[in-house]
C-alpha cells in the first residue's frame, strides 16, 4: 500500500510514511476533469466532516489527554459564516450529500445553532448530523432541532458510572443519558449511540446494548483506533469485533445483515431477530478504507483527506485570502486527489497521525 508524500516541492509516492504537513497547493496532475472530489484509487468523497472546536466537556482516554487539547486562538477557528460557505461550496460544487459536525465536542461553542442553521439555510436539502458526547445537549437539542440539525450521534461507553466516569475523567453520566433522551424527544432521530470497544467496558457491552434498546438508540460499537493523545494504543491489547460479538453472544440471538450501503462503516447484526440491530465498526481488524467516501475540515480550517494521514491544506488561509469559491474548490479537488489509499495499522512502519482524534474529529 502506498501512500501519497511530499519531495522537492512536489508530488511522489513514498512507502507508507507521514508526510509532510503542508499548506501550499496540491498538484491535480492526472486527476481527470470533474467537479467531484475523487481520488486516486476510484473513491469519490461525499460525506463532510466539519470540526469546529478542539475544546470537549469530557476527558476520554482514548481520545484527549487529562489537561486537555492545546487551545486554538480564537481568531484561527473557522468563523459561523466561513463554515457556512465553505459547506454551501461543498455541496453546490463538490458533490457533498451529507455534512456532520463534531469536535471536539461541538456543544462547547456557543454559536453552534447559528452555525447550523447558516449551513441549513444555505443547503436545505443536505441532512446536518453532529456527533456529541450529550453533555448538556438537553438544554439545546430542541434550538439544534429547530436551526435544521437532522440527527445525533452521541458517543457513549457503558452506563455504568463509576466505569463512565473512569474512562471520561468526569462522573457526567446522567447527562449524557438525559441529553440521548432530549435528542429523541426533539426528533433528532434515528439516535445513534457510539461505543468504542475498550477492555475495561468490554463486560458491560450487553447492559449499553440492552439500554440502547430500552431506549431506540440505534447503537454501534468502534474498534479502538491508534488516535489516543497518551499514544498507548497497541495492536495486541485492543478489543476485536470478534471479541465482541461473543461477549454479545452470550446474552443475545445475533443475525448478521452486513452492510446495507458500501461507503457505510458498520456492520450490522439483528438482535433477537429484530428489528432491532446492533452496528459494529471493525476500522482495524476489518478495514473499509478502499470503500471510503469521506473529506474531513479541521476546527482551524485545515483540508484533510484522512482520519490518519499528516498531510493538510490551509483552507482557512486561502479563504481569508480573498479567494473565489473556485479556487477553494480547486485546492479542496487537488488535496482529495492526494488522498492515501489506506490507513496502514497492520503495516510494520505504521506512525500515528500527530493530531489525536479530538483535534481532528470523528
Amino acid at each position: 500500500m502506498w501512500r501519497p508524500g511530499v519531495h522537492n516541492g512536489g508530488v511522489t509516492l513514498v512507502d507508507m510514511g507521514i508526510p509532510t504537513v503542508r499548506s501550499g497547493r496540491p498538484s491535480l496532475d492526472g486527476r481527470p476533469e470533474t467537479p467531484l472530489l475523487v481520488d486516486r484509487f476510484g473513491r469519490t468523497a461525499r460525506d463532510l466532516r466539519v470540526s469546529i472546536t478542539e475544546k470537549c466537556s469530557l476527558r476520554c482516554t482514548y481520545c484527549m489527554p487529562e489537561e486537555g487539547l492545546p487551545p486554538i486562538p480564537p481568531q484561527e477557528l473557522l468563523t459561523a459564516g466561513e463554515i457556512a460557505r465553505l459547506v454551501t461550496l461543498a455541496v453546490r460544487e463538490l458533490g457533498i450529500r451529507e455534512v456532520r459536525f463534531t469536535g471536539g465536542e461541538p456543544l462547547m461553542r456557543r454559536d453552534l445553532e447559528e452555525i447550523v442553521a447558516g449551513c441549513h439555510i444555505a443547503a436545505p436539502a443536505v441532512p446536518l448530523a453532529m456527533t456529541s458526547n450529550g453533555i448538556g445537549l438537553r438544554h439545546r437539542a430542541a434550538g439544534l432541532a429547530e436551526a435544521g440539525l437532522s440527527r445525533v450521534n452521541i458517543s457513549l461507553d457503558t452506563v455504568d458510572r463509576a466505569g463512565f466516569a473512569r474512562l471520561t475523567r468526569r462522573d457526567r453520566l446522567e447527562s449524557a443519558l438525559s441529553g440521548i433522551r432530549a435528542a429523541g424527544a426533539a426528533g433528532l432521530a434515528p439516535v445513534k449511540v457510539n461505543a468504542v470497544l475498550m477492555r475495561e467496558t468490554l463486560d458491560g457491552a450487553p447492559d449499553l446494548l440492552r439500554w440502547c434498546l430500552d431506549e431506540g438508540c440505534e447503537l454501534r460499537f468502534i474498534e479502538e483506533m491508534p488516535l489516543d493523545a497518551d499514544h498507548e494504543w497497541a495492536r495486541a491489547n485492543m478489543v476485536t469485533a470478534a471479541e465482541l460479538l461473543d461477549v454479545l453472544g452470550t446474552r443475545y440471538r445475533l443475525t448478521a445483515v452486513g452492510r446495507e450501503d458500501p461507503a457505510a462503516p458498520a456492520e450490522t447484526w439483528l438482535v433477537d431477530g429484530g428489528p432491532a440491530t446492533v452496528g459494529i465498526i471493525a476500522s482495524v481488524t476489518r478495514k473499509f478504507c478502499d470503500t471510503c467516501d469521506r473529506t474531513r475540515l479541521t476546527a482551524d480550517g485545515m483540508l484533510r483527506s484522512c482520519l490518519f494521514s499528516d498531510q493538510e491544506f490551509d483552507l482557512r488561509g486561502v479563504l481569508r485570502a480573498g479567494a473565489s469559491d473556485e479556487e477553494l474548490a480547486q485546492l479542496w479537488r487537488g488535496a482529495m486527489w492526494q488522498k492515501w489509499a489506506g490507513h496502514g495499522i497492520d503495516a510494520a512502519d505504521f506512525v500515528p497521525p500527530e493530531r489525536t482524534m479530538g483535534a481532528i474529529g470523528g
